[in-house]
């Protein structure tokens, strides 16, 4: 392979190449081969790809994988396909550590529910996903394995927590890629690197990681992809209950696997915009998202600017003592471990010391400002089918700094302030999409976040299909590394 080629088995959407192992078209050794080639030399460039496995045992994988086909035994539409798993989610002989030092020999001695069904629908775990330390934060970095950058700008974040897949994604290290969001980890590295990031309603996608199974319901596990098709396909493998995960919803996962394409015509939506002034915004986020209102509106959608009756205000404070509250109970027992401590970065401690002064009064009353504001957003859902704000306040930054210490000359005064425009998707339990809205003049790519409807996660696939399909971010704007390897001309990808 010369260095302005690919394999075009890279190049294909994840679908697609299914179809072709599928049909044995192509044999998984083919596609494991392709893909082993294509990480090893693009993967150093951003840093998304950990823990990778022995390439003879992945080639014998698929070899596996190839003589079950030839036995008439296929698996499901993952079957042959390479897969990362991000690098919070359990793998049964595959390191798991969570970004941490404390966890840098942790080898799980059995898989979470999702990496499961990943195995049993036929994929091959080639390695895990950067992560930040625990998850903590929208910036992919931590001291094992460093920072992973974007894949528009080596320079810069891939975003977090699931930057390594979002940016394993847009540098096509993998076919589709799985996440978890607990402030936007779905959807603000999606827009970081032009790729669609879902983050389902609560407990589509049951979980059982965690030493909770009831209190604990600010993050979850979802898909990422290159197309909506992708990343639906991937839910249909996460999706439908489990005894385990006593809160999961019990409609089949089978369910995302049906046909997208769905008339838009009449459709209202709802555009939040920056709260009234309220969320700072990077110079060019609004008028990108704004610009792409067109495209909706080619499909005879409607777009109306709109306020909830709810002061935005309180559902940082809501936000704070609730995450506070969750990570104290996770972190809660290393943090009081005098030598474990100093192993864990500074927002970790800051997050379970506030934790560890909350009162059981104030935990309720912020999950009790939560529950009003899905009485709130509900009543927006009365007079609107969609709602739509921008998926991050500031572009892609300096992957050497841990966080954005201002925006616009706003200082903030949290490691996490910066993002808070997932909130409002966040604690409604809705489920949220990031789509694609376009670039600003240095290169850097911006998305849009589609919040629907209580557990409606499939309007929510179809209304992303449809936006995607009218405006073509990815076809135009793969990333910018691929097209020099491409020699794409500028002009297509206008």
């Amino acid at each position: 392979m010369t260095s302005n080629t690919l394999s075009e088995l890279v190049l294909l959407q994840a679908h697609e190449l299914a179809e072709r192992i599928r049909l044995r078209q192509v044999s998984c050794r083919e596609v494991m081969q392709a893909y082993l080639d294509h990480i090893e030399r693009f993967n150093p460039r951003v840093n998304a790809l950990i823990s990778l496995q022995a390439p003879d045992d992945l080639l014998a994988q698929a070899d596996v994988r190839d003589a079950e086909l030839a036995r008439g035994e296929y698996l499901g539409w993952m079957h042959g396909l390479p897969h990362a798993i991000k690098d919070l989610s359990l793998t049964r002989g595959i390191r798991t550590t969570l970004g941490s030092p404390l966890f840098k020999d942790f080898v799980p001695e059995r898989d979470g529910i999702m990496v499961e069904r990943i195995k049993a629908a036929g994929a091959i775990i080639i390695g895990k996903t950067n992560t930040p330390e625990f998850g903590l934060g929208s910036q992919s970095y931590n001291p094992l394995f460093g920072a992973t950058a974007c894949a528009f700008d080596p320079s810069k974040t891939a975003g977090g927590s699931s930057g390594g897949a979002a940016a394993a994604l847009a540098m096509h290290l993998v076919p589709v890629a799985d996440g978890s969001d607990m402030m936007g980890s779905l959807r603000n590295p999606a827009a970081f690197n032009n790729i669609f990031g879902f983050r389902p309603s609560q407990g589509r996608v049951p979980f059982d990681d965690g030493a909770d199974l009831f209190f604990d319901q600010l993050g979850y596990e979802g898909p990422m992809g290159r197309s909506v098709r992708d990343a639906a396909l991937l839910l249909s493998v996460q999706a439908g209950a489990d005894a385990r995960a006593p809160l999961s919803i019990a409609e089949p996962g089978s369910a995302f696997a049906a046909p997208l394409e769905r008339d838009f015509k009449g459709t209202r939506i709802g555009w939040l915009g920056d709260f009234n002034g309220y969320l700072p915004m990077e110079n060019g986020i609004l008028s990108l998202c704004e610009k792409a209102f067109a495209d909706f509106e080619s499909l005879g959608c409607h777009i109306e600017s709109v306020q909830p009756e709810f002061a935005p205000q309180q559902l940082w404070s809501s936000w704070r003592t609730l995450r506070h509250w969750t990570v104290a109970g996770s972190l809660g027992p290393i943090y009081a471990d005098p030598k474990k401590r100093q192993l864990l970065k500074p927002e970790a401690c800051w997050e379970v010391e506030n934790g560890l002064k909350l009162s059981a009064s104030e935990v309720f009353s912020a999950s009790v400002v939560r529950s009003n504001w899905y009485r709130a957003i509900s009543r927006l859902f009365e007079r609107f089918d969609y709602l739509l704000l921008p998926s991050a306040q500031v572009f892609p930054f300096d992957k050497n700094i841990p966080w954005p210490a201002s925006i616009e000359g706003i200082a903030m005064d949290t490691y996490h302030r910066w993002m808070e425009v997932v909130i409002p998707g966040s604690l409604s339990g809705c489920p949220v999409a990031n789509v694609q809205v376009g670039f600003n003049e240095n290169g850097l790519p911006m998305g849009m976040q589609i919040i629907g409807r209580h557990q409606a996660d499939f309007a929510v696939l179809q209304l992303a299909h449809a936006y995607e399909l009218a405006s073509r971010w990815f076809t135009r704007h793969p990333s910018p590394l691929l097209n020099q390897v491409l020699n794409i001309p500028e002009s297509t990808r206008q």
